[in-house]
């Protein structure tokens, strides 16, 4: 493993500085909290809710190992989303406890800020396999069709098709995922490999939300990964599939003093572009 430098870090006061002091109290409050709202995503099927700013969320594997893929949205304005790309570059190709997952651009700011992972100490297994990982993206009809012939309409893109389209939004809106209790790496040909889920019942990933959130979350129909879902040996995994459990905990205001949602990117640049070049470039093309 290379010991070369990090293309992005943190310097003193940039939005990579977390304050831990904070989130470790966030996280403490919410063992003495009874939660606001919960709900049950069952085996192969997705679920969306909402988290107001300043609230905590945990994922939980209510009944035994699961990984799950996650898609977040600004509630107000579904443009603005988890940036699965960019935040394996600010933070890491997997993410635990204080790592912040981002928004696209324009927008460019946390969306959330993990503050607690009950894997936080699997760290990185003989394979090179880590967990919640943002290397991979969620499974769809399209390849599943494209490798098997077959038509299965239960995969995690679908999931979560189905789960947003109340609050009106489509399949356009789905985008590149968190990969919640999932074991991940890259094999020694570069390839992307997974593996059986190391969760157990009663662990949690839980975050706080910077910004007013829409979530949604789908139960991976490969369960815990523990069984091929595709290749020589693949089988229906369905006796591996568990439901999550889904808790948002209200923060006391006092608690959140000081504390405010980040502001979006603060560039206002027009890429280049000035006023007058814009209006000659119109004028250019009637001509």
């Amino acid at each position: 493993m290379s010991n070369y430098p990090a293309a992005y870090q943190a310097t003193k006061g940039s939005a990579l500085e977390v304050d831990q002091a904070f989130y470790r109290r966030i996280s403490k409050e919410v063992e003495s909290c009874r939660p606001i709202d919960s709900l049950t995503v069952p085996i192969r099927s997705g679920r969306a809710w909402e988290v107001p700013a300043g609230h905590v969320c945990r994922i939980v594997t209510i009944e035994g190992p699961q990984v799950a893929d996650l898609n977040i949205w600004n509630r107000h304005d579904p443009r603005e989303r988890l940036w699965a790309s960019r935040t394996r570059q600010l933070q890491g190709a997997h993410v635990s406890t204080y790592d912040r997952l981002w928004s696209t651009l324009p927008f460019l700011r946390p969306l959330v800020t993990i503050t607690r992972d009950t894997l936080d100490q699997y760290g990185v297994d003989n394979d090179g396999g880590r967990v919640h990982d943002l290397l991979g993206t969620r499974c769809d009809p399209y390849v599943n069709k494209m490798l098997t012939g077959e038509d299965f309409h239960f995969h995690c893109h679908s999931n979560l098709t189905r789960a947003v389209l109340p609050y009106g939004l489509t399949e356009f809106d789905v985008h590149d995922v968190l990969n919640v209790f999932q074991c991940t790496g890259l094999n020694d040909d570069d390839e992307y490999f997974m593996k059986t889920c190391p969760a157990v019942k009663g662990d949690f990933f839980e975050f706080f939300a910077e910004i007013d959130l829409l979530c949604a979350l789908s139960t991976c129909p490969g369960g815990d990964l523990s069984i091929p879902f595709w290749g020589p040996d693949a089988r229906d995994p369905i006796e591996v599939c568990h439901p999550l459990g889904i808790e948002v905990y209200k923060m006391p205001d006092a608690l959140l003093e000081g504390w405010q949602s980040p502001a979006v990117a603060d560039y206002k640049g027009l890429h280049g572009m000035y006023p007058e070049q814009v209006v000659w470039e119109k004028e250019s093309r009637r001509g």
